[in-house]
């Protein structure tokens, strides 16, 4: 039997195993038309402390990360994963409590309950729906065909397969819902960690353990001016960046939301928070370095490469199973996420208030399937996909946090101030760290997040006072604050 063979018959298992495990766990849930939103889109709330953590694990650590982050070949990345504890902290502790004090099925229903104005939920949902199409969707799509082709070494054009993945996982995405997305995350999670481990062991054996050789910035977490993590952004906008990510995304927690109570969702997020800083950071950072002394610097083609050099031939098939679950799931969830944002927060508030939530997803998943896809040439041309992906993601993630503190820390704030400093945020921010823009600064990215934040919450207030006319009252420690939610 050639080795293409063992290969694609391994995949064939691991993959069956996979789906028919999810099979099983998640027959019996039905739809039904009272309860679509909360089953197709939230798994009913009935994920266990479990699979939160599976889901929110896989969800995140994807080809995306695995391929981008070992692609700069430098210990510095790490510091992303270390800082996402951070936002995990945050979002069990504020956020979810908050959520699941309004019953809330997307993060943008806060905004429509704490606004009291249904048009601030449709602004922010659609930033977030864009920024899964045109940002997050073909990312995954990319990086995930860019180590297929890469580890085995295949000379099929990237396209063919970044159309099998985009293809198998939109169809997914639409007879599985959350739950069945949950589940086989938390499954191929468990499989794709261990097979990541075992790829970091064998690439330090490869080297024999010994670094020498490897230039010092390589191997230094304390970052210089010119690398694409300078010490100072720790200090600065890296912590905004993750209360973003981890407390207001969509994506991420749809997840926590799904479990049947705060007490159980806060386990699944702290279970996270333990995998994050106890496995992810080696996984995402050790092989890429050893990458640099065996091959030179050679970018997103780093990871692939290495695991189809030191991987033996008979479990390259279980970790192509693994990472192509996890491109699929991580894809699945952006889907599920992104059609979950269209349909409450846009379809059903200004189209049809009672719509076949199953058909509608289809014909979104679709779209969105095609759009991802139109996409992936232009991932392809950038230097760094994770550096890429940071850059790009400043646009939306400091105003939308804006928001979010504005209508959580004041009260009596208009909701027509909160939708211009969204706008006044994206614009400012692209101004700024964009080449192109006449007031472009060499600041660092990292740098302008906080800038921009500050700049929006400010905007957000002063228009509210002095073009509103209204005046902003804290709501902290107030029955309309934080703390009531909690």
């Amino acid at each position: 039997m050639s080795e293409n063979m063992v290969q694609a018959a391994v995949f064939a298992l691991v993959t069956g195993i996979i789906g028919l495990l999810t099979y099983l766990k998640c027959r019996g849930h039905g739809h039904n038309q009272q309860s679509q939103n909360k089953e197709y889109f939230l798994a009913g709330g009935g994920l266990t402390w479990m699979f939160v953590a599976g889901s929110i694990t896989l969800t995140n650590l994807s080809t995306d990360q695995l391929v981008g982050m070992n692609g700069n070949q430098m210990a510095l990345l790490a510091w992303w994963e270390f800082a996402a504890v951070i936002g995990l902290i945050i979002l069990a502790k504020v956020f979810i409590p908050i959520y699941y004090k309004y019953n809330c099925t997307t993060t943008t229903e806060l905004l429509e309950k704490r606004y009291k104005n249904k048009h601030i939920r449709a602004v922010i949902g659609m930033l977030f729906f864009l920024g899964n199409a045109l940002i997050y969707m073909p990312a995954v799509i990319y990086s995930g065909s860019l180590f297929m082709q890469t580890m085995f070494n295949v000379d099929i054009p990237l396209m063919y397969i970044a159309i099998a993945f985009a293809a198998l996982g939109a169809v997914y995405a639409i007879f599985g819902g959350l739950r069945a997305v949950a589940v086989s995350d938390t499954y191929s999670g468990v499989l794709l960690l261990s097979m990541a481990v075992l790829v970091v062991f064998l690439s330090l054996a490869a080297i024999d353990f010994d670094f020498t050789g490897i230039p010092a910035e390589r191997l230094t977490l304390v970052g210089g001016p010119d690398s694409p993590l300078p010490w100072p952004t720790l200090l600065t906008g890296m912590i905004f960046i993750q209360m973003y990510y981890w407390g207001t995304n969509q994506t991420i927690t749809q997840r926590a939301m799904a479990a049947p109570n705060v007490k159980e969702a806060q386990k699944g997020v702290f279970a996270a928070a333990a995998i994050r800083i106890l496995i992810v950071p080696a996984i995402i950072v050790l092989p890429g370095i050893v990458s640099f002394k065996l091959y030179g610097d050679i970018g997103d083609a780093a990871y692939g490469r290495i695991v189809g050099d030191v991987m033996p031939l008979w479990l390259t098939g279980v970790f192509a199973a693994a990472m192509a679950a996890a491109v699929l799931s991580t894809y699945n969830s952006l889907l599920n996420s992104a059609t979950a944002l269209y349909v409450c927060d846009i379809h059903e508030a200004y189209v049809n208030d009672n719509p076949n939530v199953v058909r509608l997803s289809g014909w979104v998943t679709a779209m969105l399937t095609i759009l991802s896809l139109v996409l992936v040439p232009i991932y392809q041309q950038a230097d760094s996909i994770i550096n890429l992906l940071q850059q790009l993601n400043g646009l939306l993630s400091m105003p939308i946090l804006s928001i979010f503190v504005v209508g959580l820390v004041f009260k009596d704030v208009d909701a027509r101030a909160g939708i211009a400093a969204v706008i006044f945020g994206v614009l400012l921010y692209g101004s700024l760290t964009f080449d192109f823009s006449p007031v472009y600064t060499t600041l660092h990215y990292i740098h302008l997040m906080p800038i921009t934040l500050v700049s929006c919450i400010s905007f957000a207030l002063f228009i509210n006072r002095f073009v509103l006319g209204q005046r902003a009252k804290l709501a902290w420690g107030s029955n309309d604050g934080i703390e009531a939610a909690e």
